[in-house]
């Protein structure tokens, strides 16, 4: 058995960084920034006014002055005259401020009777405008890689980028195997399951980033695995569920072997999560989960998404470890790294009571994974702990 920090080093040995496509700006969200993108305009592209209020000389601007209103500028229809002595413009947020001008006063500060205005109340030093450029220039770029939020979006199409360079998603083909499953909806038989792993994996690697196809459920025949594999051909990596042990009807290993899998590790001195197994088959990473539902869900964790964002190009890889407070004490923990489901409030963090690893409502419950290192001694409330936000 390998610790859970050298499975990882062999899992990212097995994938690397995906290339680049263009997608339209509007599905850029979420998706990884590939190349650093420059704006192709200054923003705002002229000087603005940032209130409503009138355009004039900023040297002219004292209490009780009084001024001739000589046009409008609003946004998107400027004033194209110059604005000149004793004379204001009427001008609106974001309009642009016309030539000749260099001050708002806001029309709170004025009183307006037909074509004159008067300064009523002191207009203060600032001038209400918005240098061209105060946004950004453009020269101005958004560095890769970086997973794109709505802002950076907004952002891009203020800088008038209409087409964005992200990293490829990779895409991972899940095959649930066993005798024992049926999908969600079908009716199952007296010594059936539903097929949870599947789905929760889905969901987790998707919100990570990747592309999943999800494969008819393989039996624990030799020939319905070997179609499942079939079916798998072009993904970027492969993800079994389920047997990978070695019982009887654990044929994973052997079939995905038989078809030229060159094996990297099995087993990992953990819990839950023991019997991984991973390696390469054909042009494809491979990583074969324990079938145990919590089991599958904290490898997800621990290792599939680290995979996931290295062939995104994303620069933290593993994302580090947090540090809290006991509210409840631990036991001593065995020989194993053991990532206890767990809860995170105000007061602490508590291991829940039940750590078997087939129960997906404790998991349901967790919002974080409690970390052990092998032998760490019982620990009483108020210790500090290492944990993993889920």
């Amino acid at each position: 058995m390998i610790t859970v920090e050298d499975a990882r080093a062999l899992l990212f040995d097995l994938v690397a960084p995906l290339p680049a496509e263009m997608v339209p700006l509007i599905d850029a969200a979420g998706r990884v920034l590939a190349r650093d993108v420059t704006a192709t305009r200054d923003q705002p592209p002229f000087a603005a006014s940032s209130m409503d209020g009138y355009a004039v000389k900023s040297t002219e601007v004292e209490l009780h002055a009084m001024f001739k209103v000589v046009g409008e500028s609003a946004a998107g229809k400027r004033f194209e005259g110059t604005v000149g002595a004793g004379q204001a413009v009427r001008i609106f947020t974001g309009a642009p401020v016309p030539e000749g001008a260099d001050f708002v006063v806001i029309q709170e500060d004025v009183d307006r009777r037909g074509d004159l205005i008067t300064i009523t109340d002191a207009p203060g030093a600032k001038s209400n405008i918005r240098p061209a450029g105060v946004d950004f220039t453009i020269s101005s770029r958004i560095a890769a890689p970086r997973r794109l939020r709505p802002e950076d979006v907004a952002l891009m199409a203020a800088m008038n980028i209409a087409s964005v360079p992200v990293t490829r998603k990779p895409v991972i083909a899940l095959i649930s195997t066993g005798n024992e499953l049926v999908m969600p909806g079908d009716t199952p038989g007296p010594d059936q399951i539903i097929a949870s792993n599947t789905f929760g994996l889905k969901a987790l690697l998707e919100e990570s980033g990747a592309h999943v196809r999800v494969l008819p459920i393989a039996q624990d025949i030799v020939s319905s695995l070997e179609t499942a594999f079939g079916l798998a051909q072009g993904a970027d990596l492969v993800v079994t569920i389920g047997g990978a042990s070695v019982g009887d009807h654990d044929l994973v290993a052997e079939v995905s072997q038989a078809l030229g899998m060159e094996r990297s590790f099995y087993k990992i001195r953990m819990r839950p999560g023991k019997p991984l197994m991973a390696g390469r088959l054909g042009d494809a990473a491979m990583v074969g989960l324990p079938g145990n539902p919590v089991s599958a869900m904290v490898c997800g964790y621990l290792f599939l998404i680290p995979m996931v964002r290295r062939m995104l190009g994303i620069e933290q890889i593993v994302a580090p470890f947090r540090r809290a407070r006991l509210a409840a004490p631990i036991a001593a923990n065995g020989p194993r790294e053991h990532y206890m489901r767990a809860i995170l409030d105000d007061d602490g963090i508590r291991a829940c009571d039940d750590q078997d690893s087939s129960l997906l409502s404790v998991l349901a419950r967790a919002n974080a994974l409690l970390v052990r290192e092998p032998h760490d001694p019982a620990r009483p409330i108020g210790n500090e702990v290492a944990y993993l936000p889920i």
